[in-house]
């Protein structure tokens, strides 16, 4: 920005002396350190200032910590809310309702108990626009590093001692620091990338990833990532967590699947059905809620039948008040000053630590990702690599 353009802003502002001032950067990461330097340089920034970062935060670990470093110098951390408008949504919070106001879950919130957990993000739509941006980034960056992360950290997080931002904080951090690295050797059988090709969404054709992105003709740029995750600490060692995003896929669908071990044993007789072990499907998006699937007895005589019945919580249906919107929700806790739904710096640059060496073995390797037709759950390997395990995806099992 100019000089007067500064000098203009300072102008405009003049009069809110005293009043939390919020400078929203949704620009390009490079230019976060500069912008914020120009509001230091113009007198702009006052003890009740805050500047919201729009990710990503950087395109590795080098690059964030040089953004946190320039964006440091002129802001107190404390000024700093990194944004991820997954925090924002009403299920993401209901998930630490769920976890820490009921006795019924946190006892049975382990591997002594469950089995796997699932977390998906996908999207029926393409690029739309974005080609320019996403060609750079790839899902790895613009889904991974930050909204699957932070799900998978609240899921697996200990209860925090308070709900306050440091105490929450600390807790998802731990949780960012016991995930075992992907290694070069575990880059085959742990990770996957895809690429959608030309395909149908709801019936109606649309085009691959190359045509409808208008630059690269040859891009390995992935729009798809599948990850298997394991946390080593005594919580959680020996579940695996599957992570998966995509875009062109059947549905947009966000949710996590908590898979819970079979009973350990059976007292009913083969004519009674199989028995489904429990899942719990916590629901982001697009019709936010919470089911549990259970066991119970078919109706009528006959003797015993079991069928699987679903506990559903649709959270439209049940609080009629309006929702605020995810976005809504973290600017006004901006204004308030409440940083509990946002990155903290080493949260930050913990999930680059554990995201960098996929991306580095990735464009290392000369396989180009894998091809799926939009329309579809990913090409084959992504059904490989639960399967390897024994398991199946939820909307394969489903």
């Amino acid at each position: 920005m100019a000089a007067d353009g500064w000098n203009r802003l300072h102008a405009a502002l003049s009069d809110e002396a005293g009043r939390p001032r919020v400078f929203y950067l949704a620009t390009a990461p490079a230019l976060f350190g500069p912008t914020c330097q120009g509001l230091h340089d113009a007198g702009l920034i006052t003890p009740h200032a805050r500047v919201v970062l729009e990710k990503p935060i950087g395109t590795d670990l080098a690059s964030a910590q040089a953004i946190n470093d320039q964006v440091g110098a002129v802001f107190a951390e404390d000024q700093i809310f990194r944004i991820d408008h997954y925090l924002g949504k009403e299920t993401v919070q209901n998930l630490m309702a769920l976890r820490f106001a009921n006795s019924l879950f946190e006892p049975l919130w382990s591997h002594g108990s469950i089995d796997h957990v699932q977390i998906t993000v996908a999207e029926n739509l393409g690029v739309e626009g974005r080609g320019g941006y996403y060609d750079k980034a790839g899902a790895l960056r613009d889904m991974v590093q930050n909204h699957i992360v932070q799900l998978l950290c609240l899921v697996a997080m200990e209860p925090p001692a308070a709900f306050d931002a440091d105490a929450v904080r600390d807790e998802k951090l731990k949780v960012l620091k016991a995930l075992r690295p992907i290694t070069p050797a575990d880059i085959d059988t742990k990770t996957v990338r895809g690429q959608y090709k030309a395909g149908a969404i709801d019936g109606a054709p649309v085009v691959g990833y190359l045509d409808e992105n208008g630059g690269d003709t040859e891009s390995p740029t992935e729009t798809l990532v599948v990850l298997k995750a394991e946390i080593e600490n005594w919580r959680w060692a020996g579940v695996p967590f599957y992570l998966r995003t995509g875009k062109r896929m059947p549905a947009r669908r966000s949710e996590i699947v908590v898979q819970y071990r079979p009973v350990p044993h059976s007292i009913f007789d083969a004519s009674a059905g199989t028995i489904t072990p429990n899942r719990l499907v916590i629901r982001l998006q697009p019709d936010e809620g919470i089911g549990l699937e259970l066991m119970t007895k078919d109706r009528g005589p006959g003797g015993m039948r079991l069928v699987t019945a679903p506990l559903n919580l649709s959270f439209g249906e049940t609080f009629q008040s309006r929702t605020p919107d995810a976005y809504e929700r973290l600017l006004m806790d901006v204004v308030r000053g409440n940083p509990t739904l946002f990155m903290r710096r080493d949260e930050v640059e913990a999930a680059w630590h554990w995201i960098e060496p996929i991306l580095t073995a990735w464009n290392q390797s000369a396989d180009p990702p894998k091809s799926y037709a939009a329309g579809t759950w990913g090409p084959s390997s992504a059904v490989a690599l639960i399967e390897r395990d024994g398991r199946s995806w939820y909307d394969d099992a489903a």
